[in-house]
């Protein structure tokens, strides 16, 4: 135990906790928490996730996009133009979820901009497995398009048919 309903999780160093909702009736003990196996495998199995940014006068944004899970971490790509990037090269703060409105796994993080091309080939590489795709190395090129890493700060998750039991916070 790490605190009120908080226990220590050995992946990734995440503390699975109950998130704050007042008013829903929701287990406040940790039995039933969910481990952040639950969420990893959700997140890795999701095709499309949603990104929320916000425009510079404080507006929510929010797109799907493409990605994958790998390092502990969400990568997606936009183009360097694209408003998205645009708001997260001013403010990286972010939260990206995964499709699944039944299971969802929504993470807080910090966008970091990717450009070093070896990493980038490895992303590439395992997009288009993920996909069945076979787009070339050209999608990634920095001058033109921009791949972000977002590394979990917090996540929630909550699975379905079990909602007083089973709504989880994870902190990094």
């Amino acid at each position: 135990m790490t605190g009120a309903g908080m226990t220590r999780g050995s992946a990734g160093g995440a503390s699975a906790g109950r998130p704050y909702m007042p008013g829903y009736g929701i287990s406040t003990g940790t039995e039933g928490l969910l481990p952040w196996s639950w969420a990893v495998d959700r997140i890795a199995a999701a095709h499309d996730y949603w990104v929320a940014t916000t425009w510079p006068d404080g507006r929510p944004h929010v797109m799907p996009v493409w990605g994958l899970w790998h390092q502990e971490a969400i990568w997606f790509s936009s183009s360097g133009r694209s408003r998205k990037t645009r708001n997260l090269t001013r403010d990286p703060r972010c939260v990206v979820t995964t499709d699944d409105a039944r299971n969802p796994v929504v993470i807080e993080g910090v966008a970091e901009l990717v450009t070093d091309l070896a990493t980038l080939a490895v992303i590439l590489d395992l997009e288009n497995l993920k996909y069945g795709t076979a787009y070339p190395m050209e999608l990634f090129d920095p001058a033109v398009n921009a791949c972000f890493r977002v590394r979990p700060v917090s996540a929630f998750g909550i699975a379905d048919g079990h909602f007083a039991d089973s709504p989880t916070r994870w902190t990094f």
